[in-house]
């Protein structure tokens, strides 16, 4: 299995609610930060992977998104695109590459900006034997408070302002063709339907830590913080 034919899927179609009004006219992936929309930055990072075969799926306000990248071209790949007729979730949009890959992609949400090598993700997930493989980050909450622990009508303790670790998904995926036998056609599934689909019939679901930059934009504050950070991207 060569690593030179990875291809990555990225999901362009979503409305962007939450970025309103800025959304009302511009989809959410064309958003600019610095001198490029999001999604020219996710599409230089992963050829600077060296992933240059990409499908983007794309809905709302999809003639925009075609008329900048046209086939991808003049930023050194090949753009294909697919075209949903609907709310899908996010595994029902990926659904429709199905009989075009043959080997493990990279499957990633449109609005999300990272420095990961996308092919570690990969090849981790070609080694481990997994047929779906989440990227994860991990995400600390620092209580305000302190908390108190009871039980019996007693207090246990108290601890100052906890910090607690999770880790969240991150947006960011490899599947095995295997991997949307799982996902209904002409139905709406998101990607943790799918996971959980997979998990329930005992399947080899991994995951992979991202420990380099990560973002997410999807909120006001969270599009704001990066933009006065352009000079990471620019």
């Amino acid at each position: 299995m060569s690593d030179k034919c990875v291809k990555a899927l990225i999901m362009a179609g979503g409305i962007g609610s939450r970025l309103r009004p800025l959304t009302y006219t511009i989809p959410k992936p064309l958003l600019p930060v610095g001198r490029k929309p999001i999604l020219q930055i996710i599409i230089e990072q992963l050829k600077k992977c060296g992933i240059t075969n990409i499908f983007i799926t794309v809905e709302y306000k999809a003639e925009l998104i075609k008329s900048y990248f046209e086939d991808g071209n003049e930023f050194g790949v090949k753009i294909t695109y697919i075209d949903e007729d609907g709310p899908r979730g996010t595994a029902g949009s990926v659904k429709f590459i199905e009989g075009m890959v043959d080997e493990p992609f990279i499957v990633m949400n449109g609005d999300l900006l990272t420095k990961l090598d996308f092919m570690d993700i990969w090849r981790l997930h070609v080694e481990s034997g997994a047929e779906f493989t989440v990227g994860i980050k991990e995400y600390k909450i620092k209580f305000p408070y302190g908390l108190v622990n009871l039980e019996n009508g007693k207090i246990l303790n108290i601890t100052e302002k906890p910090e607690l670790t999770f880790y969240i998904n991150a947006g960011i995926y490899v599947l095995s063709p295997s991997a949307l036998e799982v996902v209904p056609k002409d139905h709406f599934f998101d990607m943790p339907d799918a996971i959980q689909a997979l998990i329930n019939q005992d399947r080899n679901v991994g995951y992979y830590e991202i420990k380099e930059y990560w973002r997410d934009v999807g909120k006001m504050e969270d599009y704001q913080e990066i933009k006065n950070g352009v000079k990471e991207w620019e």
